[in-house]
């Protein structure tokens, strides 16, 4: 077979020429937030506020669709760098199937416990009613975006990087168009307000899933993905949630993140779980672009880790940290000095109230953005060579010992204004663990790949 580029491509060149895609495509998904809560906005703080309390729920079915595809692209990547093709085929074959089981909980959750999950959040009428309509549509039709994800992340591990990046291309601006249109009744379109926005993400997500199978099953790709002529092999199961289990919880720890601060910040004022939200939107645009560079980098480092490469493996990593550091930087500098007019864009009221808790808050929220950028790079090199858990151990100690403790006592001892501090703080908790445990790794497990056992390290 013709040597996969990931083997031997220059480093610098191939991590650009395989994340520009995905940052691309991630800087679509993030227009596409701002984009839709800048409409909603004009329906007002509540509104804003719905959209923002179902967050969790949507956040931790993003959770499972990113981190099962985190998994099997991790096991295709490093099967294929050790040239193990047919093991490829069926961790491709085994993860598509596993996407369909893994919307079931979600299905759950939109039939039966959108109305009663609102209601634990809030006891505002509007809030509870539009939040649940919202929640209830999205969690049905969260089959798209599960069985997509996991499309792309199989075709991102064979480097091919365009066709996700095209998919989300479709999806994102779809969305964008459909917003408008179904939230405020433009033309042929009734006007559904906070529902409207709903409608206009599933139509997008139709819009990449119908583009996405097309070109899975109507190309031939480096991996090949079976419905039929195989059994299930529990083997390669556990090797996709070796890895991918530790990334769902470490996303949906996220969720469960996001769920306590809107809680804490609730019993302040709606105002502040409108800026958090708008905040999450707005940070998207750092972040998705770091995803992206992330999502470009894991395969290459999970191929040459199965070539047992160290030299690749390790120039691969060094080299993402620093454009990842870079991307982080920029987004400090942004938030520091345009934190007013960010806030601005959301304000369509003009509301003195988001000025005077939003801009404090942005500004002591984005010192978390570098120490981010060391924690995104490390999580991969872990996940990249079959160390899930690690990453999830770097999540816990950020979310659970770090930003949701530290923003209890904050909001008992100094108020609203001091529970920002604990973003940042938990980050710095998080970059030590993970420079411990990197060179942990490194002295035990990464300075061994490339030496034959009786060789001197």
């Amino acid at each position: 077979m013709q040597e996969n580029k990931m083997g031997v491509m220059p480093i610098g060149k191939l991590i650009l020429s395989m994340s520009w895609p995905a940052i691309l495509s991630m800087l679509t998904q993030a227009i596409y937030n701002v984009v839709d809560s800048f409409f909603v906005s004009y329906l007002g703080e509540e509104a804003l506020a719905a959209v923002t309390y179902i967050f969790p729920f949507q956040f931790m079915m993003i959770s499972v669709a990113v981190g099962t595809g985190v998994g099997i692209n991790s096991l295709i990547a490093r099967r294929l760098g050790a040239r193990r093709y047919e093991e490829a085929n069926l961790a491709a074959s085994h993860g598509y199937r596993l996407a369909f089981f893994s919307w079931i909980p979600f299905l759950i959750i939109g039939l039966f416990l959108a109305d009663p999950l609102m209601r634990v959040m809030t006891d505002t009428p509007y809030i509870v009613e539009n939040g649940a309509d919202y929640l209830s549509l999205i969690m049905i039709g969260s089959l798209m975006v599960i069985v997509q994800c996991v499309t792309e992340k199989i075709l991102q591990a064979t480097g091919n990087m365009i066709v996700p990046m095209l998919c989300g291309l479709l999806g994102g601006i779809t969305n964008i168009i459909m917003d408008p249109l179904m939230i405020f009744g433009i033309g042929p379109f009734p006007e559904m307000g906070v529902l409207g926005a709903a409608i206009a993400t599933l139509i997008g997500q139709a819009a990449a899933l119908v583009l996405g199978q097309a070109i899975l099953f109507g190309r031939k790709h480096a991996v090949k993905v079976s419905l039929r002529g195989w059994k299930w092999n529990g083997q390669i199961v556990k090797d996709i949630y070796a890895v991918g289990g530790p990334a769902i919880l470490m996303q949906g720890i996220g969720s469960i993140l996001q769920f306590g601060m809107n809680l804490i910040l609730g019993g302040f004022t709606e105002t502040a779980v409108a800026i958090m939200g708008i905040y999450g939107r707005l940070q998207s645009f750092i972040f998705m672009p770091c995803i992206g560079l992330n999502q470009g980098v894991l395969p290459i480092l999970g191929y040459n880790y199965g070539a047992r490469n160290r030299k690749r493996f390790m120039e691969t990593y060094k080299k993402g940290l620093l454009y990842a550091l870079c991307i982080m930087a920029l987004g400090l500098i942004i938030f520091q000095l345009f934190s007013h007019q960010l806030i601005g864009i959301f304000n369509s009221q003009n509301s003195a109230e988001m000025y005077e808790i939003g801009v404090p808050a942005f500004r002591i929220i984005s010192f978390c953005f570098i120490p981010a950028a060391f924690g995104i790079m490390s999580s991969s090199v872990f996940q990249a060579s079959g160390h899930g858990f690690l990453s999830l151990w770097g999540s816990l100690i950020r979310q659970f010992v770090g930003i949701l403790p530290m923003a209890l006592i904050f909001a008992r001892v100094g108020g609203l204004g001091m529970v920002w501090y604990s973003f940042p703080l938990a980050e710095i908790l998080g970059t030590l663990y993970f420079a411990l445990v990197l060179r942990h790794m490194y002295h035990t497990e990464f300075k061994r790949l490339g030496i034959a056992p009786d060789e001197p390290f």
